[in-house]
């Protein structure tokens, strides 16, 4: 059962590959045209485009997506999206169904992909972490995004959670970053993409369900640390997380 179930996966990886790259090549230009239009505009289509790239890319893939929670973004307000992270499938699920122009931090060596590599700068901030310099002046740029009134999201712990608990250890950049500016923080819990992409294994595609709930904001208060806010948004998503999962 367990051969059987990978030889179909790697079939399905197959066909997940084929049908991103064709679905990509319908939007690239369109979503590269974006670059004419002024900030936030530019933004708000560049997500608009990537949310009708994954509307066409997810069904096809088997991976339908359920989105909830939309209501906790107030229309005029910037906010600090924080996501868990399980799997790469987890990047075209956060950022184009978050409501309103957004950009991820994200890893400055994926820009060496060709095309694609354009694409995914356009909707992020980049950092090389090996960088002091580089993690210094993407943080500034997270504050200009904030202030320009674009939804930054961050995977506040850092890198895939390989482990069996639910949530690994958060970083305290993005908690940081609402201590700083104000900007109240959005929990967002994903769900299933480990099972669809699991980071512990190559060429490998299972379809499944998606989902992705925005949990009710966390607001900064006068006087709040990273630390206190790390606290609050962790113990949020792990009860969350148990509860889903259940």
């Amino acid at each position: 059962m367990t051969l059987f179930k990978n030889i179909i996966a790697r079939f399905f990886a197959l066909w997940a590959l084929v049908t991103f790259m064709l679905t990509f090549f319908i939007i690239f230009i369109p979503a590269m045209l974006t670059h004419l239009l002024p900030e936030p505009k530019s933004s708000d289509w560049f997500i608009r485009i990537a949310r009708f790239w994954m509307n066409m890319w997810l069904p096809l893939a088997g991976c339908p997506i359920r989105v909830s929670g939309r209501e906790h973004f107030e229309k005029g307000k910037a906010y600090i999206v924080c996501c868990n992270h399980n799997s790469l499938m987890d990047v075209p699920l956060s950022s184009p169904y978050i409501p309103g122009p957004n950009r991820t931090i994200a890893k400055k060596s994926f820009t060496r992909i060709p095309l694609f590599g354009l694409f995914y700068a356009k909707g992020s901030v980049l950092v090389d972490r090996r960088s002091e310099q580089s993690r210094k002046e993407s943080y500034l740029k997270m504050k200009q995004v904030l202030a320009s009134g674009i939804h930054m999201c961050i995977y506040p712990e850092g890198t895939r959670n390989k482990s069996d608990k639910p949530l690994g250890p958060f970083h305290g950049g993005a908690f940081r970053l609402a201590a700083d500016t104000g900007n109240s923080i959005i929990p967002a819990i994903i769900l299933n993409t480990r099972k669809v992409l699991p980071a512990n294994r190559s060429f490998y595609f299972m379809p499944h369900r998606l989902e992705l709930h925005f949990l009710p904001p966390i607001p900064v208060a006068p006087g709040d640390t990273a630390d206190q806010l790390k606290e609050k948004t962790y113990t949020v998503m792990v009860e969350e997380l148990s509860k889903k999962t259940a």
